[in-house]
């Protein structure tokens, strides 16, 4: 199966943060049993403070900051919104 393009949203605000959301359908597979790929990051000043990935054999995973934590994918709305999540309070911490 080839990986088809389900989501693709990129939005630079004036402040310069970036939001970039990547969600493709793919074959499942051992590193994602689910049938996604996806990539989603938080970049303020150049850097990603926030991201959700699940790269080539590493597996569902979240980042904050400068860590690295497991994530368990349930569904896409529900990426999206941990996601979203993790930018507001990150937002919030200042």
């Amino acid at each position: 199966m080839k990986a088809e393009s389900i989501y693709t949203h990129k939005r630079i605000h004036p402040n310069g943060d970036i939001v970039e959301v990547k969600v493709w359908k793919v074959a499942r597979s051992m590193d994602k049993p689910h049938g996604f790929k996806y990539s989603l990051a938080f970049i303020r000043g150049g850097k990603r403070v926030v991201g959700y990935d699940n790269a080539e054999r590493k597996g569902d995973h979240r980042h904050y900051k400068d860590k690295e934590y497991p994530y368990t994918f349930e569904d896409v709305d529900k990426l999206f919104k941990d996601f979203f999540e993790d930018i507001r309070r990150f937002k919030n911490e200042g």
